[in-house]
């Protein structure tokens, strides 16, 4: 699936190339480095449909972006990105950690209109992600313990009652504001929110009512040349 977003990353960015050879003389492809800090959490509700009370947990990402003119001020921007998500939980005095490592492609669609010496930038699209790793640590009493979060589409009965699952793939949407000053230097305020589920079916309870979804918000920097 990694390679695969990769390919995808690389297909969009050819393709789109090809369509801004036409937007005019002026037009020019651009790239970018970028990375920052996220504010994530895990929203929903739990198996028996009460809302999760989870906290925010602090996570970062890295990454490039492409930058391609699509109309006057307007730009297509597929991205490749390493993200870090998750959240908090207390329990009395049992405090929990859920720290999810992602690939993601984000396919946004930016504005960007002169201010000053430099531009504002709006954008939104969509992002897909795939889940390479992640753990779960559990702190209380004096003891802790950390385990692997386990990537699968569906749990079965005969599963580990001890584990932690996830769905591996996420989707969602994006939208950031920003500012990109004349030397290539650029900062935004991004929010996402995670559109599908990304707990997998559990057979093992028969009215599981569990939703799961990313959803947060963070700061990048980044330099564009």
């Amino acid at each position: 699936m990694k390679t695969r977003l990769f390919s995808l990353f690389l297909a969009l960015l050819f393709s789109a190339s090809l369509a801004s050879a036409q937007t005019g003389e002026n037009a020019k492809i651009s790239f970018a480095v970028l990375g920052g800090v996220n504010m994530q959490n895990l929203t929903g509700q739990d198996a028996t449909g009460d809302k999760l009370e989870n906290d925010i947990a602090i996570g970062f990402h890295a990454g490039v972006n492409a930058q391609i003119p699509v109309a006057p001020e307007f730009f297509f921007q597929p991205g490749l990105l390493f993200s870090t998500k998750g959240a908090k939980n207390e329990v009395g005095s049992i405090e929990s950690r859920f720290s999810i490592s992602y690939i993601e492609l984000p396919l946004n669609f930016v504005y960007k209109g002169l201010l000053g010496a430099g531009h504002i930038m709006v954008g939104f699209g969509p992002y897909l992600g795939y889940g390479i790793g992640g753990k779960v640590k559990t702190e209380g009493g004096g003891v802790s313990a950390e385990k692997d979060i386990t990537f699968q589409s569906k749990v079965e009965a005969g599963d580990p009652i001890d584990e932690f699952y996830l769905k591996a793939f996420d989707a969602g949407g994006n939208v950031f504001v920003g500012y990109e000053m004349a030397n290539g230097l650029f900062f935004q305020l991004n929010t996402q929110l995670g559109l599908i589920k990304i707990n997998p079916e559990d057979n093992r309870l028969p009215n599981d009512e569990t939703e799961l979804k990313n959803t947060g918000f963070g700061l990048s920097l980044g330099y564009r040349f």
